[in-house]
């Protein structure tokens, strides 16, 4: 690591992995520099290297983990991977930025996190949402007192992706409580900010047995309520609205939400540059906050992020185990 510049090597040549990677390019290229992508087909990591002038492409996660080159790896393989590749990485002595929902249960994310601090490198669980302006702005009202107590969380997140199989196929550790449900955790727990004392779920599950329309609710101290609902079938209202004894406030497409709606019922709105390509997924651009918040962590030597700590991603593994024991859906990495 040179001065402020962190090097970066991508793990993936997906679609995640290319909006990132775009998302760096909004930032200064004296902080953020990619310098390898690694994938299992040499051919994808060239081509992605080429259409991002990135130096290296690499045709395994093993050579990308020996790069004497790379500060930190962000992490974009399939669900069911990020367990091994987390480990890889780490116990190379690499920083590591790893997308949500970081492993497949709890116990996996156990062995993550144990790896993270035997190698004292930075890691965190990609919980984007978490570093846009408009979430911070509501970490701001909350602590100032101006909603008051909070009373209840109402978070919806659904759109129709029967089509896509990353979402419906048991292999490739699908299923909404995943792949949207740690949107909706993850919201409720940056209102309540403590474990919750009670899970209620119930759901459907599609051919393959795994969940796609699910609903939930914690209960909190003082009976206090989160309502969480996500769906592959159909279009939700994707909008999280957290409501206090003195007011409420809602983020508008919680889970990337450049506005919200503000205590005084007017819309506060901030919006990310953009990239050098269009990004695959809506909005990906804002992917630059976190990418700027593991920066100043790993200069700063911290090994977590306030946003996003070890604590927070055991907590989002256990209640999505639970809501997922609820609903009657199990992977074979439970049963292990």
């Amino acid at each position: 690591m040179s001065g402020k510049l962190i090097r970066w090597g991508i793990a993936s040549a997906g679609k995640i992995s290319e909006d990132f990677v775009i998302a760096l390019s909004t930032l200064p290229a004296s902080d953020h520099k990619v310098v390898a992508v690694a994938a299992r087909d040499q051919a994808r990591a060239a081509a992605f290297a080429k259409k991002h002038e990135i130096p290296t492409a690499l045709g395994s996660y093993e050579e990308l983990a020996k790069s004497k080159d790379v500060d930190v790896v962000y992490i974009g393989v399939l669900n069911p991977q990020h367990y091994e590749v987390s480990l890889l990485m780490l116990n190379a002595g690499k920083h590591v930025l790893c997308e949500k929902p970081l492993a497949m249960n709890q116990k996996q994310v156990q062995g993550i996190l144990a790896a993270a601090k035997a190698n004292k490198r930075f890691f965190m669980e990609a919980v984007w949402s978490r570093f846009f302006p408009s979430y911070q702005h509501v970490r701001q009202l909350i602590q100032a007192g101006s909603l008051g107590e909070i009373k209840e969380v109402v978070v919806n997140f659904g759109f129709p992706l029967e089509n896509v199989d990353r979402l419906q196929k048991r292999e490739l550790g699908g299923g909404v409580v995943y792949d949207l449900g740690i949107y909706t955790i993850q919201a409720a727990q940056w209102a309540f900010q403590e474990a919750p004392q009670k899970i209620e779920s119930s759901g459907t599950t599609n051919s393959e047995g795994i969940d796609d329309d699910v609903s939930a609710t914690l209960t909190y101290s003082g009976g206090r309520t989160a309502r969480l609902r996500v769906s592959s079938k159909e279009k939700l209202d994707n909008l999280a609205v957290i409501k206090g004894t003195k007011g409420q406030v809602t983020l508008v497409d919680f889970w990337t939400p450049n506005k919200l709606i503000d205590i005084d019922g007017k819309e506060k709105e901030w919006l990310p540059p953009k990239g050098k390509h269009t990004t695959n997924y809506a909005n990906s651009e804002a992917m630059r906050y976190e990418a700027e918040a593991v920066r100043q962590s790993i200069l700063a030597g911290d090994v977590e992020n306030k946003n996003v700590s070890y604590a927070d991603s055991l907590l989002f593994a256990q209640i999505e185990d639970t809501i997922r024991r609820q609903v009657g859906v199990l992977n074979k990495y439970d049963e292990e």
